[in-house]
């Protein structure tokens, strides 16, 4: 199987649908051997942050010369992107052919009377058998939804689990309440473990604390009043951390927004508990130069800088009021904003939070079934500014955006992960 085809059968969503639950991904798993088994995890869930955390993490270890895996979701430009080994893709020969692996195994549950696995399982799947090939040290594995019946969830220990800041998103699957919500994050929490919380609402936060002792595990919060914040800029961010006996001065982030600074305290928080546990090997340096150079698409990324352009991934409300703090960081004459979202978010509050930022905003649809329609999007955005284009087509948007800022402009284009990443190809090749 080549890697065209190894993508046609992945993304044949229509066929294989999406599943919450871990019986299906488990006989999967079997057929293949257990690749799943005796690899080493730090279990990333939440609703915001955990791309980024899970980069901050990723880069500390490789940076202590471990070999470490990256399972992240979705993608922005290229597939391989969600599989990665030391910040390098997964090569499209290998996934074509442990794709062909993986398909042998789904037929042969198919043969059996069982129900195809999904698009996320044979993903999943697909990095399991790789990084056991691959022999990483670590492997930093996002959650995918959820976390409870999430398919990354049938790792059955990890050497820590990760909970991000949790707020309302997937409503429909997780539930209504943060508690809720929260209840489906905590379900990566393994017996007798670790467990690193990003500072919740405490209606969330009571739930983890209430999963970790029901596991006998152990809830460490990110202590957010031992960060001491110097410096912020559109360049990045220089703050101090102390956690114990130790105490870090002059840390440095090029990821911007104050929340990437809780973000990259998590990650820390995490790393020096493992290294307090003699489960990994790290010096200080590692952690400096770990930090400093984690680098993660799509997330207040700037593209150019005059004008400039940026994009971001945020898709709900917590995201952009994120996002919209950040913009303050720039400096500029008129601010641009392009826009595109899924009609399944919470968009409304997503436009009172961003569109009065602007002077012009241009409307896009994103390129899936789910979009909302550039049409409805813009008669919304008109409530909160009045110079609104409609441009369907994002590489026209783009395009319209690049055209009309001047000098000492700034470009923002956001409103969901799918839609940054046509962005981000479009931009690039116009710059080129």
């Amino acid at each position: 199987m080549n890697y065209d085809q190894a993508l046609a059968y992945i993304n044949d969503k229509d066929k294989y649908g999406s599943r919450l639950g871990l019986s299906s991904v488990r006989m999967l798993l079997e057929n293949l051997g257990n690749p799943h088994k005796g690899l080493k995890y730090l279990h990333v869930g939440g609703t915001n942050g955990k791309g980024s955390t899970s980069a901050y993490l990723a880069s500390i270890l490789e940076e202590g010369g471990y070999k470490v895996g990256l399972y992240t979701s979705p993608y922005l430009e290229k597939f391989t992107e969600r599989i990665q080994i030391n910040g390098m893709d997964i090569p499209e020969d290998d996934l074509g052919r442990i794709t062909e692996i993986v398909k042998k195994a789904a037929d042969k549950m198919v043969l059996s009377g069982i129900e195809h696995p999904t698009t996320f399982e044979i993903v999943t799947a697909i990095a399991f058998v790789y990084y056991q090939e691959e022999n990483v040290d670590y492997v930093v594995l996002e959650v995918g939804l959820g976390g409870r019946f999430d398919s990354t969830n049938i790792i059955e220990e990890s050497l820590s689990s990760i909970i991000t800041t949790i707020d309302y998103d997937h409503t429909e699957v997780l539930g209504n309440t943060l508690g809720e919500i929260a209840y489906q994050k905590a379900g990566i929490i393994k017996k007798n473990g670790l467990v690193i919380s990003y500072p919740q609402q405490e209606e969330a936060e009571n739930v983890i604390k209430d999963v970790s002792d029901d596991f006998g595990a152990e809830f460490i919060k990110v202590n957010v009043e031992n960060i001491v914040i110097k410096e912020e800029t559109y360049k990045g961010s220089t703050f101090d951390f102390s956690y114990g006996d130790f105490k870090f001065e002059d840390l440095f982030i090029g990821m911007l927004g104050e929340y990437q600074i809780y973000n990259a305290a998590t990650a820390l928080t995490t790393i020096l508990e493992l290294r307090n546990r003699g489960s990994v090997n790290l010096s200080d340096s590692n952690i400096y130069d770990g930090l400093k150079k984690t680098l993660w698409k799509g997330r207040l990324e700037v593209l150019r800088e005059e004008p400039i352009f940026l994009i971001d991934g945020a898709h709900n409300l917590q995201g952009v009021s994120h996002l919209a703090r950040a913009v303050k960081l720039f400096k500029y004459n008129k601010l641009i904003i392009g826009m595109g979202v899924l009609k399944d978010k919470d968009y409304t509050h997503m436009i009172e939070t961003l569109v009065p930022l602007a002077d012009i905003v241009i409307v896009t649809e994103v390129n899936m079934p789910r979009k909302l329609k550039a049409e409805i999007l813009g008669e919304e955005v008109l409530k909160f500014c009045e110079n609104v284009i409609v441009e369907p087509n994002v590489g026209e948007a783009v395009k319209k955006a690049i055209i009309m800022a001047e000098k000492g402009d700034m470009i923002l284009f956001g409103g969901s992960l799918y839609l940054i990443g046509e962005v981000r190809t479009k931009a690039n090749l116009l710059f080129s």
